[in-house]
């Protein structure tokens, strides 16, 4: 149950800020039908994602990584923003700053309306060839995965989805952002994200250590639940809008 005291203490401290981050995960998404990672029904419950995740294993078996990828990317492709997603892009009609920090590949921030948001793992609109570096659309590429063809450029080399595997750095310059908005930031919202992810999940104590007030929204607990001013274990298609309308 949510503690009304909490929804007015997070709204109270989001109505005095002007400069706002938002960190997410795959929380946010799941209300959209967005599988997440780290659950008991998550992905990687059911697979070793250095297996079938990272760019060694993306490599030397690209088949198995698109047949494990394919389901995930369904559900994206046919996912709608949730009212957690609508309520952070509203934000900017309010007249705030809002930078949100994504670790989730499915767009459905910018699809709500959110306009300054930093994708840390990378995005699905894209694909890069391994060899040449030829960047495409993913769109046309899409039909060939759900039919069993592992998509290749024309020089032979595969075509990777631009988005981060396990042992590949973050884009360098996105994070930077990431991190002076973080610095300048007077609130600080993580949503959805058990922070168990480097270098994300260093964000929050980035900002608690710059002034900034913490809330945090996630169903289970995180380790920096201690520093936070308000911390919701709910999910945040219903405490986001509950914030708002105490605002």
């Amino acid at each position: 149950m949510i503690d009304q005291h909490d929804i007015t203490r997070a709204a109270h401290i989001l109505a005095s800020a002007q400069r706002i981050v938002v960190l997410t995960g795959a929380g946010i998404s799941r209300p959209s039908g967005i599988p997440d990672f780290r659950s008991d029904s998550g992905l990687w419950h059911q697979q070793d994602p250095m297996a079938v995740a990272s760019l060694k294993s993306f490599v030397a078996n690209p088949q198995r990584f698109f047949a494990w990828f394919l389901p995930l990317l369904n559900a994206i492709l046919v996912a709608q923003p949730n009212p957690a997603h609508a309520v952070l892009a509203g934000f900017e009609q309010l007249g705030k700053s809002i930078a949100v920090v994504t670790q989730n590949i499915d767009g459905l921030h910018q699809r709500a309306g959110s306009r300054e948001v930093f994708e840390l793992h990378g995005n699905l609109r894209t694909a890069t060839c391994l060899n040449c570096e030829r960047q495409v659309p993913t769109a046309p590429l899409i039909p060939l995965v759900r039919r069993g063809v592992v998509p290749r450029c024309s020089c032979g080399g595969l075509f990777k989805p631009d988005v981060v595997l396990f042992d590949e750095m973050l884009p360098r310059g996105l994070y930077w952002l990431a991190e002076r908005a973080t610095r300048h930031c007077e609130a600080m919202i993580v949503v959805g994200t058990a922070l168990e992810v480097a270098p994300a999940c260093e964000l929050p104590v980035l900002a608690t250590d710059h002034g900034a007030q913490l809330i945090v929204i996630n169903q289970s607990p995180t380790f920096v639940d201690a520093r936070a001013d308000v911390v919701l274990h709910a999910d945040a298609a219903h405490v986001l809008p509950a914030i708002v309308a105490a605002l």
